[in-house]
């Protein structure tokens, strides 16, 4: 059954055209059709000619946003020893060890992010099943398994992320609040679009970029020029 379009979404659409707007107008258009109740984010969509299906098509990486993510992060972290100190110096909201496990287990999930010391991933493999659905199981690609806890907890505060593309080749993430200047937003897209990019997947063949949509929250799709947003990586170098 098709999901019904509210009455306020229809307005919305009907002030985006049908074509191919250059990333500034975009953006700008995107703050325009950004309507709801509350902080909405600025969301890109991306379509990638990849079928993750296969190891050397997948893309799971992080990407450091310039201008922050405007979202406050909880951080979680499983350690011991001196670790867990060091992670509680570093900022961290929950430190814990087989306690923390045993508090998941029970279905505690108040943090955004878990990172993991590589010696406690053995038992986080029993976690698996809970967190994986979730996108929450640390990964060494994903910078949430490190030894350097200070670092990672640092970057992910100041607006790192970890993004992956879904089953059918599709990137969904995050690149800021609409209540970001536009320039801002532009130049966390930029970054977005230069680590998509560097990337790329080993085993990716022909046209890898196919579409890039930007959206609030509650807005409409709108698609960018992904040539247009190469270029400014072009001239900003």
């Amino acid at each position: 059954m098709a999901k019904k379009i509210s009455r306020r979404l229809q307005a919305l659409q009907q002030q985006v055209e049908e074509r191919v707007y250059e990333p500034l107008e975009a953006i700008n258009l995107l703050k325009e059709t950004a309507t709801a109740k509350f902080p909405e984010s600025a969301e890109a969509h991306i379509r990638l000619g990849i079928d993750p299906k296969y190891t050397d098509q997948q893309l799971r990486t992080t990407v450091a946003l310039p201008k922050g993510t405007g979202q406050m992060i909880r951080i979680a972290v499983l350690a011991k020893g001196e670790k867990v100190a060091e992670a509680q110096g570093a900022g961290a909201d929950l430190v814990g060890s087989e306690d923390l496990i045993a508090d998941i287990q029970k279905g505690m999930l108040d943090f955004d992010l878990l990172i993991a010391t590589p010696d406690m991933m053995p038992q986080v493999a029993k976690l698996g099943r809970l967190l994986g659905p979730k996108g929450l199981m640390p990964s060494p690609k994903g910078g949430t398994v490190t030894t350097d806890l200070p670092q990672a907890i640092a970057e992910f505060k100041a607006g790192k992320l970890e993004f992956r593309a879904d089953r059918t080749g599709i990137v969904h993430v995050m690149f800021g609040k609409v209540a970001f200047p536009a320039e801002d937003l532009l130049i966390n897209l930029s970054a977005l679009q230069d680590c998509i990019d560097r990337n790329r997947p080993s085993g990716a063949k022909g046209r890898y970029w196919r579409s890039i949509y930007v959206a609030a929250t509650m807005g409409p799709a709108i698609e960018v020029d992904i040539s247009a947003l190469r270029d400014l990586k072009a001239e900003a170098a």
